[in-house]
C-alpha cells in the first residue's frame, strides 16, 4: 500500500507505565514538501489513553495546510479512533455525558482534538488503525519515542528530509479492522481498553521487547511458524528472532528496511516487496 505524495502522513502513539503513572507521547509527521518531523513529550502522572490523544492532538496542531490536503493518521488506539469518529457526537449532544449519564473522561482532550480536526477543514483526517508491534516502521518508531519519554530518557528527535530519515515510511500498514472494544470503556475513557487487549504499553522496567503480539495485516492468514523479523541494510539480509535484535541493527541506519513475518510465505513476500530474489541468502 502506498500513499499519494501530496498527502500528509502521520503516525502517533502513547505509552504509560503504571497507567496511571509516568507517560509519553510521540508522533511522526511526513509532509508533502518532503520533510519529516518527529515530536514527543512526557508527563509525570497520566494514563495511556491521554497520551494516545495527546500524540494525535500535537501532530494535527503542527499542520497548516494552505489548501485541502488529505491527512492519513495511523494509530494503534481504537479508543482514539472510535472516540473521534463515533462516540464524540453522542457525548457532545448529551452535554459531555456518556450513555449511562457519567461524565466523559478526558473531556478537555476530546474537545481539543475535535477543535484541531475542525480547524483543518477542508482538509480531512482519515483515521487508520495499525496493530501495535506489527513491524511497521512508523508505528515502531513512535512506540520507541513514547516509551523513552515515559521513562524520562527521551530519544533524540529527527527533523529533516524524508530521504535522510533513518526509517522507511514508504510501506504503509495494510487496512485492518478495529478490534471490538466495550462501548462503556470508550465512553467513559476506561484506561484498560485503549490497546484492544495489547499489553505493550503498560510496561515495567526492562519489559519493552518490541516483539509483542499482533498480526502483520498482510493477509497471509494464520501463522505457520515462529514470528521473525527481517532486516536489509548495505546489501545484507538478516533474520532476527526478536524485534529488539532487529531494532539494534536498523536503528539510525539510513535506508535500512525491516519487517515482521509470521511464516515462510510472508518472508518471501517481503523479499519480493523489497525487490529481492526470494532465494536471497538470509544470515
Amino acid at each position: 500500500m502506498t500513499l499519494d505524495p501530496s498527502s500528509i502522513l502521520i503516525y502517533t502513539d502513547g505509552a504509560c507505565t503504571g497507567n496511571p503513572g509516568p507517560g509519553g507521547w510521540a508522533c511522526i509527521v511526513s509532509l508533502p514538501d518532503g520533510s519529516v518531523h518527529e515530536l514527543g513529550g512526557g508527563v509525570n502522572q497520566t494514563t495511556n489513553n491521554r497520551m494516545e490523544m495527546a500524540a494525535a492532538i500535537r501532530a494535527l496542531a503542527m499542520l497548516e495546510p494552505k489548501e485541502a490536503t488529505p491527512i492519513v493518521l495511523y494509530t494503534d488506539s481504537s479508543y482514539v479512533i472510535k472516540g473521534i469518529t463515533q462516540w464524540i457526537w453522542g457525548w457532545r449532544s448529551r452535554g459531555w455525558k456518556s450513555a449511562d449519564g457519567k461524565d466523559v473522561a478526558n473531556r478537555e482532550l476530546w474537545e481539543e482534538l475535535l477543535r484541531q480536526v475542525t480547524r483543518l477543514k477542508p482538509s480531512n483526517v482519515e483515521w487508520r488503525y495499525v496493530r501495535g508491534h506489527s513491524g511497521y516502521a512508523g508505528n515502531e518508531r513512535c512506540d520507541e519515542i513514547a516509551v523513552s519519554f515515559a521513562k524520562n530518557k527521551p530519544d533524540q528527535l529527527y527533523v529533516g528530509p524524508r530521504d535522510g530519515y533513518f526509517i522507511d515510511l514508504s510501506e504503509l500498514p495494510a487496512t485492518e479492522a478495529l478490534l471490538e472494544q466495550k462501548k462503556s470503556g470508550g465512553a467513559g475513557g476506561s484506561k484498560s481498553g485503549s490497546k484492544s487487549g495489547s499489553s505493550g504499553r503498560n510496561f515495567g522496567p526492562g519489559s519493552k521487547s518490541g516483539g509483542g503480539g499482533g498480526g502483520s495485516g498482510s493477509g497471509a492468514g494464520v501463522s505457520t511458524g515462529p514470528t521473525t523479523y527481517l532486516s536489509y541494510h548495505n546489501g545484507v539480509l538478516q533474520r532476527h528472532s526478536t524485534w529488539s535484535d532487529c531494532e539494534r541493527r536498523v536503528k539510525g541506519q539510513s535506508g535500512a528496511k525491516f519487517k515482521k513475518a509470521k511464516s515462510d510465505r510472508e518472508e518471501r513476500e517481503i523479499l519480493l516487496g523489497w525487490g529481492l530474489d526470494p532465494q536471497t541468502r538470509i544470515e
